[in-house]
C-alpha cells in the first residue's frame, strides 16, 4: 500500500517548487484536505488562500498564469467542477491560461457527507469543454508523473484526487498524459479503467483468471480527455469484450467516450460501462458506496462474467 495520491501531490509540487519560484498553489480553505501544509510551510510566499470562494479561487488563479505564473488551483472537486464551471470555461479554457485545476477528495471520497459532496459529473462537464486535459491518476507513480508533466505544459489541466491510500501499481510502464497505459494483457476481455477504479479492476481480473481462467488486459485510462483513442482502437481490433470502470456517474463519462468512439469507427465489441447510476448515492463510507454499487473486484468480476456469458458458478 503506498501514500495517498493527495500526499504525493503535495510532495511533487514542493520538488518542484525548490527550483521554481513561479510555481504558485492556490486554496480556497483547502490546504489542509489537500495535503498542503507542509508546501505552506516551506514556501509561504508561493501560496495563496482565498478562503471559501472557489469562484474567486480560478479566476485569480487565471489571472495569475496570464502573468508568467505557474498555477495549481486546489479545491474539493464537487464544488470546483460546480461552483467555479463558468470561470474553468470562460477564464482558463477560453482564455487559454495554462492552470492546472486540482480537484481534491473527488468521487465519493466525502462518502457519509452525501450526494452534496460527490463530484460524479466533473468528467463530463468538462469533457464539453474545449481546450483542457481532464486526468486522474491511479496510484503513486501516476500521480507524481502527472504534476510534473502538466505543470511542464503551457495548457490548461484538470487532476482528480481522491482521499485514500492507494496501492502501488506498474512503474516500469511508462506514463504520458493522453496515453493509456497497459497493465496486463489477456486475450479474452478488457477492462479499461479510470482513476482509482484501476486497483479493483486488476483484482477483478485476478479473480477472473483464478476462477475461470479468463486472461484479462487492464488498461489505466488515466487521462479522460483526449483518450487514447489508437489504444482504444488496438484493443477493439482483437474483437474482445470491453467493461469499463470508473467512480463517476455512468453518464457522460470515460466509459459513454470510449463507446461513442468505437461505435463511430465502426466497432461493435460487446460492452458496458460500470459506474455509479442515475441517482444520487446511497449513505455511507466510500467503501461502503462502491461495494453497494459493485465498484469493487467481486462486483467488477461479476458484471464481467454477465458480459462475456460466463457462469458465475465456475
Amino acid at each position: 500500500m503506498g501514500k495517498a495520491n493527495l500526499e504525493v501531490f503535495s510532495e511533487t509540487l514542493q520538488h518542484i517548487a525548490e527550483s521554481n519560484r513561479d510555481l504558485l498553489v492556490v486554496t480556497s480553505d483547502s490546504r489542509g484536505s489537500g495535503k498542503l501544509v507542509p508546501f505552506a510551510q516551506r514556501f509561504p510566499d508561493q501560496l495563496v488562500e482565498v478562503g471559501i470562494a472557489e469562484q474567486n479561487l480560478v479566476g485569480i488563479s487565471a489571472g495569475l498564469a496570464s502573468a508568467g505564473k505557474q498555477v495549481f488551483a486546489v479545491s474539493p472537486a464537487c464544488f470546483l467542477t460546480a461552483r467555479s464551471l463558468e470561470q474553468i470555461k470562460n477564464d482558463v479554457t477560453y482564455s487559454d491560461n495554462a492552470v492546472t485545476v486540482v480537484g481534491i477528495s473527488a468521487g465519493v471520497s466525502y462518502g457519509a457527507l452525501g450526494s452534496t459532496h460527490h463530484s460524479l459529473h466533473d468528467y463530463a462537464v468538462l469533457r464539453a469543454i474545449h481546450n483542457i486535459i481532464v486526468c486522474a491518476p491511479a496510484d503513486n507513480f501516476e500521480t507524481e508523473e502527472a504534476v510534473r508533466q502538466a505543470a511542464a505544459l503551457n495548457q490548461p489541466v484538470y487532476l482528480r484526487f481522491g482521499k485514500r491510500p492507494m496501492p502501488l501499481l506498474r512503474k516500469d510502464v511508462p506514463f504520458v498524459l493522453g496515453k493509456g497505459r497497459v497493465l496486463q494483457e489477456g486475450k479474452d476481455l478488457a477492462i479499461v479503467a479510470t482513476g482509482e477504479m484501476v486497483h479493483p479492476a486488476l483484482e477483478a481480473a485476478a479473480l477472473l483468471n483464478e476462477s475461470a481462467d479468463i486472461e484479462v488486459t487492464v488498461i489505466s485510462m488515466h487521462t479522460v480527455k483526449p483518450l487514447d483513442t489508437e489504444l482504444l482502437i488496438q484493443v477493439a481490433a482483437t474483437g474482445m469484450p470491453i467493461l469499463t470502470v470508473e467512480e463517476h456517474s455512468v453518464y457522460g463519462g470515460m466509459g459513454e467516450a470510449c463507446a461513442s468512439f468505437l461505435l463511430q469507427e465502426g466497432f461493435h465489441n460487446r460492452f458496458q460501462v460500470m459506474g455509479i447510476p442515475d441517482e444520487y448515492t446511497v449513505t455511507g463510507s466510500q467503501q461502503e458506496i462502491f461495494d453497494h454499487y459493485g465498484l469493487n473486484g467481486q462486483g467488477i468480476m461479476e458484471v464481467a462474467q454477465q458480459l462475456l456469458g460466463v457462469s458465475q458458478e465456475k
